[in-house]
């Protein structure tokens, strides 16, 4: 499956959450991408999501024990992804490619695909 379907898919999921776990879910990942972000190697990441742990962070944001983020954040994920499986079973492609007239660009042929969910 398509990563960047997989991350639409995601995106509309995380948008059905309750308020509560929304905030959470965002909060958490937002931190860890701004770490992502700021690391140069994987192990340096590593480090860093030990040093800044953003389960930590949205403990004293959310004025939540750690261990209650940790095993939220764990259901919410699990949550997601039976949500994301679930509709790429049901998603469908269908070609449209000959319904239009101009689907050529420069010397390739250009594709168009209906997306049904």
């Amino acid at each position: 499956m398509n990563g960047r379907l997989i991350e639409f898919l995601l995106k509309s999921e995380v948008e059905k959450l309750s308020e509560e776990n929304k905030k959470l879910y965002k909060f958490i990942v937002e931190n860890e991408d701004i770490l992502a972000q700021q690391a140069d190697t994987a192990d340096q990441f590593r480090k860093l999501l030990v040093e800044q742990s953003p389960y930590l962070l949205a403990s004293r944001y959310f004025d939540i024990p750690f261990a209650k983020i940790f095993q939220q954040m764990n259901e919410i994920e699990n949550e997601l992804n039976i949500r994301v499986e679930k509709r790429c079973e049901q998603v469908k492609w269908i070609d449209m490619t000959n319904q239009f007239t101009n689907t050529s660009v420069g010397k390739r042929e250009k594709k168009v695909f209906l997306f049904i969910n």
